[in-house]
């Protein structure tokens, strides 16, 4: 029986990854499976040794962590980019986001506004920053446990705003997307993926690797919140 081929991954591409490894283990015979976590847990664990195959990140952690020489040297390339939505606990109001206006009177209403650990949570504190709401805000923002959904705040009463990748808000229970940033407020984030500098299957990996970055797999990422980079 063939060796598993294993992944780390943030909490942000753990519902692609999920459907693109089941097909590929299907279609191409290649046995891969990932380990989800928050990204700042997965960069942490790949500095100190963790041993797999596969690593997809955050464009930022995934370059600092090439640049460390935890990747075989140019085998990382970008995948998907992911927006930044808004969200609120199901049978709320879902408000408009169709201005900067609209965005800044939903942050101005929420008593509570909850958001990720990673590089989506760093943006929206710049954002809140330059839209001068620092101060306002700066006693209703509550951030999420790395690995816990900031959704999931929602859910259980913790707060009644939260703002988080499309893929980890898009089918969470209790919660309703209200949508995208508006215009110059928006954020996305970039994800791609890379040979780990302590896979025992580099060329499988590999394999695997130009199969996540397929036409096929852009299908996928797409009903899983998230769009082709490049497309």
């Amino acid at each position: 029986m063939d060796r598993v081929i294993s992944g780390l991954s943030s909490m942000a591409t753990r519902p692609v990854l999920a459907e693109l490894s089941a097909h590929i283990r299907l279609a191409h015979g290649l046995p891969v499976r990932f380990e989800a976590a928050g990204g700042v847990e997965i960069a942490r664990r790949v500095r100190e040794g963790a041993e797999a195959d596969l690593l997809v990140l955050a464009h930022g952690a995934l370059t600092a962590l090439e640049k460390e020489g935890h990747l075989l040297a140019g085998t990382a390339r970008p995948l998907w980019i992911s927006q930044v939505v808004a969200a609120v606990p199901e049978g709320s109001p879902v408000p408009a986001l169709d201005t900067e206006a609209d965005l800044r009177t939903v942050l101005a209403s929420a008593r509570t506004i909850a958001y990720s650990t990673g590089p989506s949570g760093t943006a929206l504190i710049d954002l809140i920053g330059r839209l001068g709401l620092a101060g306002p805000l700066a006693g209703r923002l509550v951030q999420a446990p790395p690995g816990v959904p900031a959704g999931s705040l929602l859910s259980s009463g913790r707060a009644d705003l939260a703002f988080q990748q499309h893929s980890e808000l898009m089918d969470l229970p209790g919660v309703v997307v209200a949508g995208p940033l508006p215009g110059d407020t928006a954020i996305s984030s970039t994800f791609g993926g890379g040979v780990l500098a302590s896979a025992s299957q580099p060329r499988r990996a590999l394999e695997v690797l130009g199969l996540l970055g397929s036409d096929a797999s852009a299908r996928t990422a797409r009903a899983k919140g998230m769009r082709a980079y490049g497309a």
